[in-house]
């Protein structure tokens, strides 16, 4: 599934570094298009690596890359998950005070 678009995409030959989504030609061998990309771990990668990447969603060399399912979609609802989360401490938080 391309990690920009959220189109699905069939990646039974694998994912090379210069393998770009058909629909929207963005690159899919990138920290954004990995399953151990996770915004706010160290270098934004669950996996020990040693060299930080500044460009998330272009194609490069990380020999951890794991094709995962980092999607538009996928990643609104996340993000639509922590706001609420983050609401409902701020609330939690300002009823101590009144």
């Amino acid at each position: 599934m391309c990690w920009k678009c959220g189109e699905e995409i069939d990646l039974s030959n694998g994912v090379y570094r210069n393998s770009t989504c058909p629909v929207c030609g963005a690159d899919l061998h990138c920290c954004r298009g990995c399953k151990f990309y996770s915004q706010g771990n160290h270098f934004d990668c669950r996996e020990s690596v040693e060299d930080f990447v500044k460009e998330k969603d272009r194609a490069n060399f990380c020999e951890h890359f794991m094709a995962g399912k980092n999607s538009a979609s996928a990643n609104k609802i996340s993000s639509e998950k922590n706001a609420s989360e983050k609401q409902a401490a701020r609330s939690a938080f300002d009823a101590l005070f009144s």
